[in-house]
């Protein structure tokens, strides 16, 4: 895993949160990490601010490309709203697979830094396939569906050896396959259930920050697998308008692909 960080000159104008607080963005459009979103607001608005981001990632693996466009608002450190577009290209069918992902998330109790009690956001993501030939064919019921997940993130300013830490764990009701890539439901189950995510980003500098990510998944499609995913990252974070992040993506068996982990890429602008 490599990764290259280009700095570009800070402005005092971006909102009053501390660098790195607004985390990153994930594949979906949500502030926080590349797979699972965290309890945090996208941009650095504090109360009675606004912030704002807009991100392109990519990740590559043995058969499968995902790139995704994704911009995302947050207003006085309280709510957000993002959308993300995500275009997956299949190698070997020589096909693509696109799907738009409509997201908002409220922050219902705590505070990232400031209380005892972690940061509680309720999110909610409403996904629209623009491209249901394959989902259909694997046997996937619907071209859309909604996730509702509940985050809970608490960063340590003294953390391992005094350095910064950061942990998020977040339960999802989906019925999504592979997060809606593949349509929604299937022969196995059709109905919402429960799994579980979590990530942890250990602070190496005030800009630098490595960690790890799982994300829990169930296989709704009959005869065909769908393992959980995880990534290794770093994250640099410059200043407040820009950042980068690189990982080692492992997503396992996808539509029946087997060995499907290589990179992942996101450059995330921020004002």
């Amino acid at each position: 895993m490599t990764l290259i960080g280009v700095s570009v000159p800070a402005s005092s104008d971006t909102g009053g949160r501390l660098l790195a607080t607004g985390g990153g963005t994930q594949i979906e459009g949500a502030a926080g990490g590349g797979i699972v979103p965290w309890a945090v607001i996208a941009g650095y608005g504090a109360e009675d601010e606004f912030g704002a981001d807009a991100t392109v990632s990519y990740a590559t693996t043995r058969d499968l490309d995902l790139s995704v466009l994704a911009l995302s608002a947050g207003f006085n450190n309280r709510f957000e709203v993002s959308f993300g577009h995500q275009r997956l290209d299949v190698g070997p069918l020589d096909a693509q697979v696109r799907q738009n992902v409509f997201g908002a998330k409220m922050r219902l109790a705590g505070d990232l830094i400031y209380t005892d009690m972690p940061q509680i956001s309720l999110g909610v993501q409403h996904k629209r396939q623009q491209d249901f030939v394959i989902p259909s064919a694997l046997g996937a019921r619907s071209s859309s569906g909604t996730d509702v997940y509940l985050s809970a993130s608490k960063l340590f300013l003294a953390g391992p050896g005094g350095r910064s830490l950061l942990l998020n764990g977040t339960v999802r009701a989906t019925n999504a396959n592979e997060t809606g890539l593949l349509g929604f439901g299937g022969a196995e189950n059709d109905s919402h259930r429960l799994v579980g995510e979590a990530s942890a980003a250990l602070f190496l500098s005030r800009n630098t920050a490595v960690g790890v990510e799982y994300r829990q998944k169930r296989a709704n499609l009959s005869g065909v697998d769908e393992d959980d995913w995880w990534d290794v990252f770093i994250g640099y974070f410059p200043n407040k308008n820009f950042s980068v992040i690189g990982a080692f993506v492992d997503l396992g068996s996808v539509a029946g692909l087997e060995r499907q982990s290589g990179a992942y890429v996101s450059l995330q602008a921020s004002f």
